[in-house]
């Protein structure tokens, strides 16, 4: 292990650690987005063994966002890739340390990829940037899947390099099975960001089908098929949920959530386009783009040089260009979804973050003088490369004191609370008083919006086993159907003004 190895090693670690203070402190340890609390209601299901459950009564009554009900019977929309590791986390009484210690392994394999197609050197500056990044620690901080999703894109494309790229192994079988294992599992998790993450790459595959060798043709096939074969529990999945296996889950809870163009794609009457497509992607890197480094408009100002040393790295050039197209090839598969996301920033390209650390963290290198090629060595006793490298450090240590001191803490301040998410909320049942009104089942009027109840669904579970079991009021009738199929627990009403009382029946 070298030094800059070592160094690499602390600066994974400073990952997991701010990764954690984010889910701590900003998000304290709880689901904000509908997504989150679905991911959490499938975990929960998946750590208790099972994949679907029986329709609660009342279904609307026990309402989880984007957890269907359908022919008698309960499951979450998303594929189980993330699910069934957050489970994991669920039994090993872990759950806010699963997505901090997959960051952490992020920025390891970042710093790879980068060592591997520029040099030790540009590895570090990658992980740095990804270290410091707010996108990186807003996503890797919450209970999203794209944390697992940036370890699988990375992985797949390491192996990817590894099997089939410029310099590779003479006996280059393992990472080939690798890469196939890598990309299945980003297919069961993200199967839409695994299109996007494998386009360039495939690219590459059907060049080398066509002029590779016999050996090359066979790893290439038998990738392909570890692939497809880790992909199809997909269908499984489907078939378990919907007794169809080519239903998509997606469309049991919004008809029109599909990928594609024309009528039935989007909310719109005409359908999803390609114009309206282009017009989201751009809204989206408009909102989105400032939070990658924290450097407001300038995210962009390493890039070109990236460029530049990318040409003048002969030996890995097809390497450097693989991992640079990953993040555009992600933003041109996602101009088919109906709707963007920006909010955690630019997050459905998360999992191409590192083609822009690495050609960011080369053109750091390249301006510097700082070698960007294995082997290749820094000249301190030019006077002129002494002066540009020192200009370099300080324009870096500028934007990094800004993004540190400023823009960082300001993005997660307004994370905080996130649509009127807040443990708060939750304290009124975990005292001495409300511990003894259990077990209980807990009718919540909400003033104003879902979320009031919404945010309760924390301390419950898909087995409706807890202490509190949390119904949304649907009317009086409703509500006593539901009182009356759970005859061994005490019935109490909450409201979010008054979070300390709990009446024995509505308010009046």
């Amino acid at each position: 292990m070298t030094r800059s190895d070592r160094i690499a090693i602390i600066l994974c670690l400073l990952g997991v650690l701010g990764a954690f203070l984010v889910h701590n402190k900003v998000f304290e340890h709880m689901a904000h987005l509908e997504d989150e609390m679905a991911y959490v209601w499938q975990a929960q299901a998946i750590s208790g063994g099972n994949l679907t459950l029986p329709s609660p009564p009342g279904e609307k009554s026990f309402l989880v966002p984007f957890v269907v009900d359908y022919d008698g019977m309960r499951f979450g929309k998303y594929p189980l890739g993330w699910p069934a590791l957050l489970a994991v986390g669920i039994r090993l009484g872990a759950r806010s340390l699963v997505n901090p210690l997959l960051a952490g392994l992020g920025i390891w394999l970042t710093y790879l990829l980068a060592k591997r197609t520029f040099s030790e050197t540009v590895g570090l500056l990658a992980a740095g940037l990804t270290v410091a990044s707010p996108f990186f620690l807003m996503n890797s901080g919450s209970l999203l899947s794209h944390p697992l999703g940036l370890v699988l894109s990375a992985g797949f494309a390491l192996s990817w390099l590894e099997a089939f790229g410029s310099g590779r192994r003479s006996k280059p079988w393992l990472p080939a099975i690798l890469a196939g294992v890598w990309l299945g599992l980003l297919v069961i998790t993200r199967p839409v960001t695994a299109m996007g993450v494998a386009l360039p790459f495939a690219i590459h595959g059907l060049y080398l089908l066509v002029s590779g060798s016999r050996k090359t043709r066979q790893r290439l096939l038998a990738l392909c098929g570890i692939v497809l074969g880790i992909a199809s529990l997909q269908i499984v999945w489907q078939y378990i949920a919907s007794g169809d296996p080519f239903t998509n889950l997606y469309t049991l809870w919004w008809e029109y959530d599909r990928i594609g163009f024309g009528p039935g794609y989007g909310v719109l009457p005409e359908g999803h386009s390609i114009q309206q497509g282009i017009t989201s992607t751009r809204q989206t890197l408009q909102r989105g783009l400032s939070d990658l480094f924290g450097w407001g408009k300038f995210f962009w100002i390493f890039l070109p040089f990236g460029l530049v040393a990318l040409y003048q790295n002969r030996k890995r050039r097809l390497d450097g260009v693989l991992i640079s197209l990953v993040f555009p090839s992600l933003v041109l598969v996602y101009v088919s979804y109906w709707i963007g996301a920006f909010l955690y920033g630019p997050r459905y390209y998360y999992e191409g973050f590192y083609s822009i650390t690495i050609l960011s963290g080369a053109g750091i290198a390249w301006l510097a003088g700082w070698p960007f090629r294995p082997r290749e060595r820094w000249d301190r006793k030019k006077k002129y490369q002494r002066a540009r490298s020192l200009g370099v450090v300080f324009l870096l240590t500028f934007l990094t004191v800004y993004n540190m001191f400023f823009y960082t803490p300001a993005r997660l301040g307004d994370m905080r609370g996130l649509y009127g998410v807040e443990r708060a909320h939750i304290e009124p049942f975990l005292t001495p008083e409300a511990q003894k009104l259990a077990p209980a089942l807990i009718i919540v009027h909400p003033e104003e919006m879902w979320i009031e109840y919404g945010t309760l669904i924390e301390l419950s579970n898909p087995y409706l086993d807890t202490p509190f079991i949390f119904v949304h009021t649907r009317g009086s009738m409703v509500d006593t159907a539901v009182i009356e199929a759970f005859p061994d627990r005490n019935v109490f009403h909450y409201y979010q003004d008054e979070p300390y009382k709990f009446y024995t029946a509505p308010r009046p």
